[in-house]
């Protein structure tokens, strides 16, 4: 897919993965919306992208609100005329025990990471069919969607739902000529683990002690080697951006484990 001179819009541009993406799409001469609570962060972005030579709109989002995102896509299409790559980039994080998890927790979670990316393809995808132009959707999820991890089940069940949707849209999307991929990273060098500066004063967890955060195996990337690798599967329509090579021993053994239990099953 041809980048320059198209329309990007990512979500959770104020910091991390999401800055990656919006500079490396502005060095690409694309044109791109940026998106995030943080109106600070997201002005540093956008400001970022002026300083290489690009243009940038900023449109303060809150993702897990419909109605939101689809402001978001009225004001980037009325200023662009067209999406052509859409990144569903924004995400939070909680740590603890799924049985200590609240309502809450859930709630919030679940309201960004999965919800934030149904309102975009809600908001986003009737109007990219319609362009009859080649385009891409990027989902954030992380290997957290791939192999789940104690204390991290609020999260991993946002993410596992991110890779299964992502994986399906694939599917149905490719008679209109749009690709698909999912950012399956490990550890980067991003804000998330402070995901609570975040959260909605009436999501607030008050009930539990907070939990220590869970430690993740591997290197720590920086946000610019993961926005390369997305870049790079764009152009490929490669639909798995997983980032870390640490990744590939959990992942075979667990589906080692799925072939054991079928296995085991017809003896």
């Amino acid at each position: 897919m041809e980048l320059n001179q198209r329309v990007a819009v990512v979500t959770g541009a104020g910091s991390g993965i999401g800055r990656a993406l919006a500079l490396a799409f502005g060095r690409e001469g694309m044109r791109v919306a940026l998106a995030d609570l943080d109106e600070t962060g997201m002005a540093e972005t956008a400001g970022l992208v002026h300083g290489q030579g690009g243009e940038a709109l900023a449109v303060r989002t809150d993702v897990a609100d419909r109605a939101s995102v689809q402001a978001l896509a009225d004001r980037a299409f009325a200023a662009f005329g067209r999406v052509h790559v859409l990144c569903n980039n924004a995400g939070v994080a909680t740590s603890g025990g799924i049985e200590a998890a609240t309502h809450q927790d859930w709630q919030w979670v679940l309201g960004v990471n999965l919800w934030g990316v149904i309102h975009g393809l809600e908001a986003f995808l009737p109007r990219m069919i319609a362009q009859e132009e080649p385009g891409h959707i990027v989902n954030t999820a992380s290997m957290a969607g791939l192999i789940a991890s104690q204390g991290l089940g609020v999260y991993n069940t946002s993410k596992y739902a991110v890779v299964g949707l992502s994986e399906t849209l694939a599917k149905d999307l490719r008679p209109y000529g749009l690709g698909v991929s999912v950012l399956c990273p490990m550890g980067v060098s991003t804000r998330i683990r402070d995901s609570e500066r975040s959260r909605p004063p009436g999501l607030r967890n008050t009930t539990t002690a907070k939990a220590d955060p869970v430690e993740l195996i591997g290197r720590s990337l920086a946000p610019e080697e993961v926005a390369a690798m997305v870049l790079d599967a764009i152009r490929a329509d490669r639909l798995y951006v997983i980032t870390h090579d640490e990744g590939l021993e959990p992942l075979r053994r667990r589906f080692q484990r799925m072939e054991h239990a079928i296995l085991e099953r017809k003896r």
